[in-house]
């Protein structure tokens, strides 16, 4: 299924959006050396909650996940990369932590990522990857406007993690997005240009760039949800929410400090 919104549901999308991108702000600001994953998947209920809005983890139940997710966030550390499970792990000074965050209100989701560094230690390593997916989703965004294809936002992403050197797994990549969370069309991190659907004005799309080290290769952690790097190597992931208008993409997603 693929939504077009229109601008009363747009008006929705960019409320959703904004309390996804101030719960991830105040979730980085708390996430800090001594931090249990269990405490940030408490801390996200409760501002879901008391937000009014409504998770799209706790009663997820795709194919590829063991049973309902059962939380409120995705928490992957290190070799974690997508759909990590929030479990009884304390950060430690250099992990590198990907919060992914999905939630509805007003019959309308958005969804996004943040990789980044706990504490003060900074591997060189970890900070290019991380930059690296952030470069390539504001390629993907830059290629998003009306009369361009989905293919053409694959080529801009993968274009930025192919040169610098990742592996490109196409199993799981953006999607669209609206009454629920994931929907049509599938985007994948590397295509090529000139293919598949076409933008129209009143789209959400969820971009969501993400690269292992040394491995385009997953495995399913024992949790049946997290998935890891098959090498163990770190990972990295950004996402976000955006709108085709007929100016080109409005990023929903954005922290309160990068907002107009």
């Amino acid at each position: 299924m693929i939504e077009i919104l229109n601008s009363a549901r747009l008006e929705r999308a960019r409320d959703t959006g904004a309390l996804v991108g101030d719960i991830l702000h105040t979730l980085k600001q708390r996430s800090t050396v001594g931090t249990n994953l269990l405490d940030i998947d408490q801390w996200a209920k409760e501002m879901i909650t008391e937000a009014g809005a409504q998770s799209c983890y706790v009663d997820y139940a795709p194919s590829f996940g063991r049973g309902p997710f059962g939380h409120y966030i995705c928490t992957a550390v290190n070799d974690g990369v997508l759909h990590g499970r929030p479990h009884n792990y304390t950060l430690a000074d250099g992990d590198l932590l990907t919060l992914d965050l999905a939630v509805a209100r007003g019959g309308v989701a958005a969804d996004a990522a943040i990789s980044f560094l706990v504490g003060k230690a900074r591997p060189a390593k970890s900070v290019a990857m991380i930059e690296t997916t952030e470069r390539a989703l504001a390629a993907g965004i830059a290629a998003a406007k009306p009369g361009a294809r989905i293919g053409d936002l694959s080529h801009a992403i993968g274009t930025v993690l192919s040169k610098a050197g990742y592996p490109i797994n196409t199993e799981f990549g953006g999607h669209g997005i609206g009454s629920t969370m994931h929907q049509d069309p599938h985007i994948a991190n590397t295509g090529r240009p000139g293919r598949g659907y076409k933008l129209r004005p009143g789209l959400l799309l969820a971009l969501e760039p993400w690269v292992m080290d040394d491995t385009a290769t997953l495995v399913t952690d024992a949790d049946g949800w997290t998935l890891r790097s098959a090498t163990g190597c770190r990972t990295a992931h950004s996402e976000h929410t955006i709108a085709i208008t007929d100016n080109g993409a409005e990023i929903l997603t954005l922290p309160p400090q990068a907002r107009p």
